[in-house]
């Protein structure tokens, strides 16, 4: 059904557009760079100080999110606009993994426990907020999901952030041995 406008009506299919900022492997960097930097924070900081416990709790929000987008995906087997044009397309093959967005839910988890924790000393940190709206576009010009896909990612990762970011300490800090209290950088 070409005329399909999804759940909420407005997905449709955007141009193909893979140029350089935009391509896969571009998209790829930042997920995974994102991952690092969050591990190799928290490693670095420990859980005993403000940053630290962010990166903590970040990286808690990360592995909520991720595993959360996962399970949804296998629920809903959401068809990618590449493979069709039918936004209504859900409940199918199980290699159908559109809905919700993996790397924007991934992206925005990592996000929100800095902005919830930073915002009000450093309002700057909203602009944290750029890179699921980069993913998202990303995205949504190479065809791999549909708008609801990326609004999806971003509701899911926010909560996931938000979650984490509730806690007093983060949970895989906790389950480590002491803790992990004592960061890289306090150790020499």
């Amino acid at each position: 059904m070409a005329d399909s406008s999804g759940p909420l009506g407005f997905d449709h299919r955007l141009s193909f557009d893979d140029a350089k900022i935009w391509s896969s492997g571009s998209l790829k960097t930042v997920e995974i760079g994102s991952a690092l930097l969050v591990l190799g924070g928290a490693v670095y900081e420990g859980n005993d100080s403000r940053l630290g416990k962010t990166f903590w709790k970040s990286f808690d929000a990360m592995v909520l999110g991720d595993v959360s987008a996962a399970v949804a995906k296998k629920i809903f087997r959401r068809q990618r606009p590449s493979d069709g044009n039918d936004p209504n397309a859900f409940f199918n093959s199980s290699s159908d993994t559109s809905f919700p967005s993996g790397e924007v839910t991934h992206i925005t988890a990592i996000i929100t426990p800095f902005i919830l924790e930073y915002q009000n000393d450093t309002p700057a940190v909203w602009l944290l907020a750029a890179l699921p709206a980069y993913v998202g576009a990303g995205k949504l010009k190479t065809q791999a999901h549909w708008q609801t896909d990326i609004l999806a990612g971003l509701a899911l990762g926010a909560g996931a952030g938000y979650l984490a970011s509730r806690r007093d300490n983060a949970w895989s800090a906790q389950v480590l041995p002491n803790g992990f209290s004592v960061g890289y950088s306090k150790k020499f």
